[in-house]
């Protein structure tokens, strides 16, 4: 049975969900910050998915991805699967902005993560069902 590693449910909020990955935002304002999880038990790195996983994976990655990179103008969109902290296996896909906390830099420990408003994850939500993201299940709002 899938579970959540502790620290991504103390660290983000659960927005739904694609067919193989729950996708999160992390709960920091800084930056428009989402995390996909795939729900498989076990699995740390890319390579432990079976090859039509591993397909999924980076289908909802990159679908994700361009939709997030016209939705909310990004000047660039960073992907990542480090899982130094975290072991499950997750994607990091961050909307960078020339104007961010962080820019150029990466986004990891720069600055001091501002929690979300519920008014700010209400637009975020509103602005991701504008988005239409294919094959995705809303859990939140």
């Amino acid at each position: 049975m899938f579970a959540l590693d502790q620290r991504l449910q103390q660290d983000t909020l659960v927005i739904g969900d694609f067919p193989l990955c729950r996708l999160l935002l992390s709960n920091d304002s800084n930056y428009p910050w989402f995390i996909l999880v795939p729900r498989i038990d076990g699995i740390s790195e890319v390579f432990e998915l079976d090859v039509a996983d591993q397909q999924t994976l980076w289908q909802e990655t990159t679908a994700l991805a361009q939709l997030l990179n016209d939705g909310f103008a990004a000047d660039k969109m960073n992907i990542g699967a480090l899982g130094n902290v975290v072991s499950q296996l997750h994607v990091h896909v961050i909307v960078r902005k020339r104007d961010d906390a962080a820019w150029p830099a990466p986004v990891w420990g720069k600055h001091p993560a501002q929690p979300y408003t519920q008014a700010q994850v209400t637009a975020i939500l509103a602005r991701l069902r504008e988005l239409s993201l294919a094959g995705f299940t809303f859990t939140q709002g």
